[in-house]
């Protein structure tokens, strides 16, 4: 159980590292209007993963219910999914490109909202969490719903953590990405192996 959740913390850390819309909207707006203007978008972020944790719980937890087979399709499906993404990631630029131009001043509460609808209406979001959590249930004693929440809650956390530290350094971060281009390269490459990793941890 513990090695479980350990696995997907790492897991989540390390996607939630990699570059992706959601961190470089972050890490632009820290850039361009401060750091508490990135805070305001990566609580918006964090809180739109709620809608989709309960989504999951309650659609999956029914279908386990129902038919163990119907599960095991929809973890097959999430193993090929990810190794899709990772099949994406690897034939994608590794450059990592900022830009502060044409970024318009917002409220904190305009890109907490902002922040909030892009999570929630990003079908691929839903998508994912599909794919990610269902292979990392980990008690045969708690409902699949509390599992669900729970793993919901943990990539909630290291998300808010990560996320939180890159408004916090912003000027640093951006900085040390334009100064060595192979950042850019490892991130890549590890985003890679923990698609990879994840997709045969479902199926085995």
């Amino acid at each position: 159980m513990i090695e479980t959740l350990l696995s997907f913390a790492l897991a989540t850390s390390i996607l939630a590292i990699s570059p992706g819309p959601d961190n470089i909207f972050v890490l632009t707006q820290s850039i361009v209007n401060g750091k508490k203007y990135g805070l305001a978008t990566v609580f918006g972020l964090i809180t739109g993963c709620l809608v989709h944790t309960t989504l999951l719980a309650f659609g999956v937890s029914l279908i386990i219910r129902e038919s163990e087979t119907l599960f095991f399709i929809i973890k097959l499906f999430g193993a090929f999914y990810l190794l899709y993404l990772a099949y994406k990631v690897f034939k994608s630029d590794a450059t990592i490109l900022l830009s502060d131009k044409n970024v318009a001043q917002k409220t904190t509460k305009q890109l907490f909202k902002q922040g909030f609808i892009m999570n929630v209406l990003n079908p691929k979001v839903s998508i994912f969490f599909l794919a990610f959590f269902p292979g990392f249930l980990f008690s045969d004693d708690l409902s699949s719903v509390v599992q669900f929440y729970i793993l919901g809650f943990i990539f909630m956390f290291v998300s808010l953590i990560i996320f939180s530290s890159i408004a916090i350094l912003a000027g640093v971060i951006s900085n040390k990405i334009k100064e060595n281009s192979k950042i850019g390269v490892y991130l890549k490459w590890l985003q890679i192996v923990v698609f990879v990793s994840i997709s045969i941890f479902i199926l085995i």
